[in-house]
């Protein structure tokens, strides 16, 4: 894909360098960076220094938001799209089969389920020009490295060389993995790539001790060496697997937290957290040695909120409080994230921004950062640039609303905010619609971080204000909605109950 781009782009060499480090399923509290205003015993539990690190170099935002579940986040990053518009509003994986789970009163919508799509033609996608097709042509070298999940199996953005990434490692259409161990050939059959959950590539360290996390990180600096040596800005997408399910012990950090006293899985979950966080160090290290660090923005986030309700499984692996709930969710648990950006020169070391942003707020902003100023795209981007919040930590735009749209069933159980609802913020006040029973929840964010009292009674007027708001944002971006098995009627909008 070649798009014409307009003398807006700046010149190579005054381009930085932009690393999005993207972890799977992580939750707002995994990490000793305390993402609210105080920390708690959570943050105490795990060694993340190099988080600590670019928080003490960059900026730390206390209300930044991704989707419920993965593949949602993952294509609204890569076309600036809110998952309402792009309809991919549930995980993908085999072309053309849903992933739903069966549900007693609703059907979910016939949504995207093929995922992102750089081509017409591809039925159950949505075609979209990808953010690293705009950044080549804009003459970055672009690198994927580690779980892609952009589309389904069989179909073009399977492949992220297909949406213009120069390099893939390890990048293919499933969302989980076999294994974290080079012993078990990162799930793999011996010499051969297993569908689907086979971590592609990295044949090299096939029955080696070295953890996925590791390899991927080794490979992800090779591949950073060529445009460094040719001097030509890249932008890496650093998306690891971890700290996504199924969890292995890491060797080089699970004692000490057995030591500390976790359960086993728990003790696992941390080292995970621990060996992503050294993978962070490493890159830091390596932009430091090439002394390209002060040209180089990095972004950390996690695709969504932390994995907290495991089905078919009474243990906790991670742990959002005091936000409710997990990953699947509209409530704070399933969508709050951690997020931290280095920009050297223009985000202030150590500072912290309140204001909230989404995910699909990165299209934009990168390309913002870029110095890219005219592109073509096929599609409407709904983000917006977060720079003037980089610029000035104290930005503050109380009247912008965010929206989630989770239409869709996830798991089997109805867990608190799992599954067939929307939800709204703008200010401090978060309005959440529940498709099943058309009740609607309504919470104050700045007093109760945690969702536990429901002011819908209280403040009825501000309850119809942001139902107004939700269901015209989802009727103007055609946002598809359940219907019900018995009389195949579609469930009404919130403002329509």
């Amino acid at each position: 894909m070649i798009l014409w781009l307009g003398a807006g782009a700046v010149d190579a060499q005054q381009r930085p360098n932009i690393i999005v480090f993207l972890v799977d399923d992580m939750g707002w509290q995994d990490c000793a960076v305390p993402f609210w205003t105080t920390g708690t015993a959570f943050n105490k539990r795990y060694r993340t220094p190099n988080m600590e690190r670019l928080a003490k170099d960059g900026m730390k935002f206390t209300n930044a938001y991704a989707t419920p579940v993965c593949s949602p986040s993952r294509v609204s990053l890569m076309t600036g799209m809110n998952a309402a518009h792009h309809s991919v509003t549930n995980w993908t994986l085999r072309k053309d089969e849903p992933v739903d789970a069966a549900d007693s009163i609703l059907l979910p919508p016939a949504w995207n389920v093929n995922g992102l799509s750089p081509v017409t033609g591809t039925i159950n996608t949505v075609y979209a020009t990808p953010l690293p097709a705009i950044l080549k042509s804009g003459g970055y070298y672009t690198i994927h490295c580690g779980k892609a999940h952009f589309g389904a199996m069989g179909t073009p953005a399977a492949d992220p060389l297909n949406i213009q990434f120069d390099i893939n490692i390890a990048g293919h259409a499933a969302g989980g993995l076999g294994s974290y161990l080079g012993e078990d050939n990162y799930g793999n059959k011996k010499g051969e790539h297993t569908e689907p959950w086979g971590v592609p590539g990295l044949v090299g360290y096939h029955g080696s001790d070295v953890f996925l996390t590791e390899a991927l990180t080794r490979e992800a600096l090779k591949a950073v060496a060529v445009p460094v040596d040719k001097q030509q800005p890249f932008f890496l997408y650093m998306a690891h697997y971890a700290v996504h399910i199924p969890y292995a012990a890491d060797k080089r950090f699970v004692q000490r937290y057995l030591d500390d006293g976790l359960p086993q899985k728990e003790a696992e979950y941390a080292a995970l957290v621990e060996g992503m966080d050294k993978s962070l160090g490493d890159i830091m290290d390596y932009l430091e040695k090439e002394n390209i660090a002060e040209n180089t923005v990095i972004i950390f986030m996690s695709d969504n909120g932390g994995f907290s309700m495991p089905p078919r499984s009474g243990e906790a692996f991670t742990h959002n409080l005091p936000l409710k709930s997990g990953k699947g969710s509209v409530y704070e648990g399933g969508v709050r994230v951690p997020m931290l950006v280095k920009w050297p020169g223009t985000v202030k070391p150590g500072s912290i921004a309140n204001q909230y942003v989404i995910i699909e707020d990165f299209f934009s902003t990168i390309l913002e950062m870029a110095g890219i100023k005219k592109y073509r795209k096929v599609q409407v981007v709904d983000g917006k640039s977060f720079i003037p919040i980089l610029k000035n930590p104290d930005y503050a735009d109380t009247a912008r609303t965010l929206i989630w749209h989770f239409p869709n069933k996830w798991i089997p159980e109805d867990g608190p905010g799992i599954n067939f609802k929307s939800a709204v913020r703008q200010g401090k006040w978060k309005l959440i619609y529940n498709m099943k029973t058309g009740t609607q929840e309504l919470y104050d964010l700045q007093s109760d971080i945690g969702e536990s009292t429901d002011l819908s009674e209280k403040y009825p007027k501000k309850a119809e204000v942001l139902s107004g708001m939700l269901s015209h944002q989802l009727r103007e971006w055609k946002a598809q909605q359940p219907t019900y098995k018995i009389s195949g009627k579609v469930v009404p909008l919130p403002d329509e109950r």
